[in-house]
């Protein structure tokens, strides 16, 4: 019997895709293509992956990267505003960058900032750059970041997106075995629904949601 969807808990599961290393499972209810959770790796062995990482705060490449995610969020934020960045990692170029604008950003990571406390709080905004394709709970880690978000709070996104089947056998991304979840464009619609947010694109693997007001 396949596992449900890690995302929406749906039973109704398919094979997507295999390779000599993993298998890939499609749920027909929110679209998410997720690998089997018996096939992921222990948490030490994913330390030392991300422990490799060069994720220098100053590197201009690594900014630019970033500024993806960093413009359309600029664009939603009125000046003096507090956030945080969830997933950091041991590099937080994002947060240095928001800081530099005039954005107070508090951190946040399971290995490199794991303060607890920081998400006993609300802000107005949370940013969430290459993490969300590494949960091995993608379902109650989403309800965390939204309850982190003021009304009207807004919360930026950064990750790949599944295009079709065909070209996800051949995708690079699916190879990094730190990678577990793929969304899709269907995925992201599919939670700003079920959560009454609003949503935009920007690009190919950037997803701005914002919070309703509270009535």
């Amino acid at each position: 019997m396949l596992e449900p969807c890690p995302l929406c808990h749906h039973p109704d599961v398919s094979l997507f895709s295999q390779d000599k290393r993993r298998d890939y499972f499609q749920c027909n209810h929110c679209r998410l293509v997720f690998v089997a959770r018996s096939q992921m790796i222990s948490l030490t062995e994913e330390k030392k992956i991300y422990d490799s990482h060069q994720n220098d705060v100053n590197d201009a490449g690594y900014q630019q990267f970033l500024s993806r995610a960093l413009n359309p969020l600029l664009a939603e934020l009125d000046k003096p505003s507090s956030g945080l960045d969830f997933g950091c990692g041991p590099g937080p170029a994002l947060a240095k960058m928001l800081e530099e604008k005039g954005h107070s950003t508090a951190l946040y990571d399971i290995f490199y900032y794991p303060h607890q406390e920081v998400l006993n709080q609300q802000y107005d905004f949370v940013s969430c750059t290459e993490v969300i394709e590494h949960l091995a709970k993608p379902a109650e880690v989403w309800q965390q970041l939204l309850g982190l978000l003021k009304p009207q709070g807004v919360l930026v996104v950064m990750t790949k997106l599944v295009i079709n089947q065909e070209r996800f056998k051949n995708w690079h991304y699916k190879n990094d075995i730190t990678h577990i979840n793929f969304f899709s464009q269907e995925t992201f619609s599919y939670l700003a629904k079920q959560s009454d947010l609003s949503l935009t694109f920007y690009g190919d693997d950037v997803m701005l949601f914002k919070k309703s007001a509270m009535v």
